[in-house]
């Protein structure tokens, strides 16, 4: 009895050994899964995602190095990695791999273990330089589903263990590789939905450009509250008949104040879904918590104050259209969960587990360079190629002055309507709303008609009773207040705009900006070729605040100055100023 009892004291410790042995390897194993997952889910090039998996490997197994090989749709190898990868070493990686070892593989679809890859067949062409001498090799494939898209191989040294002691690091390793192939999957997805967009795109503009213009007359643009007749509004106004047809996302920029809100809602009135309903969302208005409510609606309970379930805008926008508003200025976290909707067309309510789906034309519009906020990584870059399928420029109001006298009458006339009045407006009066340069565009025009009939005291409207004649317009200052401008400037001061028509300026002219001030200040330009006409320097900050108040025109901005065309271009490059594009 006590032989039997001690005879069996080893047996349980070396089975407790094993067991611990195996909790180790299991703990590291997780761990290892875990870091692996991290370094995939962060944006980076393939490449360079899959060189920082194989390094971490490096400290989790035994391992010497590793190669990952990616195959295209025709099986070519399309992506060989090492270590330490890099453009310069992608050549050499591709002529090291152990390519009859990587192809059985990928033929078997199972994993390969060779304890002395000295001595095997399948590394023949290896053997010359001696890179493999005492060396052993495991590698497993890669897989979409059932299809084999690459393998992930180590080689480390041989310790002549049995191929029962390769176990544990074959079953890591193919973990490992359903992480890649989940990544890959996801990579080409987002590559070949992004190719789609941009073909799309393409064909769109090849369609506008080759397209007859369309026929819209003047009393569609009317229903829509788009007044104008200038060449800028016709176009975009033939390219919306176009767009309209087709479910594409829109993408309106523009200045702030050009009316995108009129041009969203022309999309959807000459569309297919114009029977359906017209849904607007100003995202900038709301808070990122409160957004996701508004959006995708939300559940009883989801939150404190959410006594019932209530609908969603793109709910309520099912088989309509809804308009998304200063897109830009929603979150980078929020973006991720907007991306979902527009891209599949389905969302979770707050605080639900079921998926609503709608089918909903996605109207976008910002006044942000959102080129500018992908590349300073505020803005995702799959974000923008899903809502800028169709991008619209909106003209800015001084690009159409010709439309000021419509739109001004325009604006004169509903006001009128709503206060019982019967003003008009004089020649003088309309002289001075087209010598302005209304950086607020179309909306600064309307306050500016309403504030003053508000406060004009005859039947007509002159040209002294607008604010900028007493000196109390503040939009100059505004304008001329802009950050861009150099800090030791001196305060911009207010000057009356010229009242009568032979002192106001012509509009072909364009002798001011914004409300007609002359740019002010003395320069200290010590190269003749950017001095004006009368003699004066200009200087650098002459030169930025006269950009800044012409929109970046460069020729507007050499009238104002006094240069040629040619001087302002030459002033530009001296001083360093870059361009800005709207």
């Amino acid at each position: 009895m006590m032989a039997s009892h001690s005879a069996g004291m080893p047996l349980a410790t070396e089975r407790g050994a094993s067991q611990a042995i195996s909790r180790l390897q299991g703990e590291v194993a997780l761990s290892g899964i875990y870091e692996v997952s991290k370094i995939l889910a962060k944006p980076a090039r393939l490449e360079t995602t899959l060189s920082n998996v194989l390094n971490l490997l490096s400290s989790y197994l035994d391992m010497r190095q590793g190669t990952i090989m990616l195959l295209d749709d025709d099986d070519v190898p399309e992506i060989v990695v090492g270590n330490c990868w890099s453009e310069d070493l992608s050549h050499a990686d591709a002529a090291s791999i152990p390519r009859q070892a990587l192809d059985q593989i990928i033929a078997t679809a199972m994993p390969l273990i060779v304890e002395n890859a000295e001595s095997h067949p399948l590394f023949a062409t290896q053997l010359a330089d001696g890179s493999l001498k005492h060396q052993s090799f495991i590698g497993v494939p890669i897989k979409i589903e059932d299809r084999v898209v690459g393998t992930i191989s180590i080689d480390r040294p041989s310790g002549g263990a049995s191929s029962l002691g390769f176990d544990p690091d074959v079953r890591f390793l193919s973990m490992i590789a359903n992480l890649i192939g989940q990544t890959i999957h996801l990579h080409r997805v987002i590559a070949r939905d992004r190719q789609r967009l941009l073909d799309e795109s393409r064909r769109l503009e090849k369609q506008l450009a080759t397209s007859a213009p369309a026929k819209i007359g003047k009393s569609k643009a009317d229903a829509h509250g788009i007044v104008g007749e200038s060449p800028q509004i016709r176009a975009v106004l033939d390219k919306i008949a176009i767009v309209a047809k087709s479910n594409a996302t829109v993408l309106l920029r523009g200045e702030s104040g050009t009316g995108k809100e009129l041009f969203a809602r022309a999309i959807h009135e000459l569309s297919p879904r114009a029977k359906g309903p017209f849904v607007k969302v100003n995202c900038a208005a709301l808070p990122e918590s409160v957004l996701e409510s508004e959006l995708f609606g939300h559940e009883k309970g989801a939150f404190t104050g959410a006594v019932s379930a209530r609908q969603g805008r793109f709910e309520l926008a099912d088989g309509g259209t809804i308009f998304l508003d200063e897109i830009g200025e929603i979150s980078p976290s929020f973006q991720a969960k907007l991306l979902r909707v527009l891209q599949e067309g389905e969302f979770d309510r707050v605080g639900s587990t079921k998926t609503q789906k709608v089918k909903v034309r996605v109207v976008a519009a910002t006044n942000k360079d959102l080129e500018q906020a992908v590349t300073a990584g505020t803005f995702r870059a799959d974000l923008y190629y899903r809502i800028s399928v169709v991008p619209l420029m909106l003209p800015a109001l001084r690009e159409r002055k010709s439309d000021i006298p419509a739109l001004a009458q325009s604006f004169l006339t509903r006001f009128n309507k709503e206060n019982g009045r019967d003003l008009q407006l004089t020649k003088g009066a309309l002289d001075v709303l087209k010598a302005c340069y209304f950086p607020g565009n179309v909306r600064e025009l309307e306050n500016c008609i309403f504030r003053t009939a508000t406060l004009a005291r005859g039947p007509a409207i002159e040209g002294i009773d607008f604010a900028c004649g007493h000196g109390e317009c503040l939009s100059s200052v505004l304008w001329r207040s802009k950050p861009h401008a150099p800090a030791n400037r001196a305060p911009a001061t207010m000057i009356p705009l010229p009242v009568t028509p032979s002192q106001a300026a012509e509009p072909d002219e364009d002798h001011s900006c914004a409300c007609g001030s002359p740019v002010p200040g003395e320069g200290d330009c010590t190269t003749p070729d950017v001095c004006g006409t009368q003699g004066t320097r200009v200087s650098r900050a002459q030169l930025i605040d006269a950009m800044e108040r012409c929109g970046w025109v460069q020729a507007k901005a050499a009238r104002i100055l006094r240069l040629t065309p040619r001087q302002i271009g030459y002033a530009l490059k001296k001083h360093n100023v870059d361009v800005k594009k709207f």
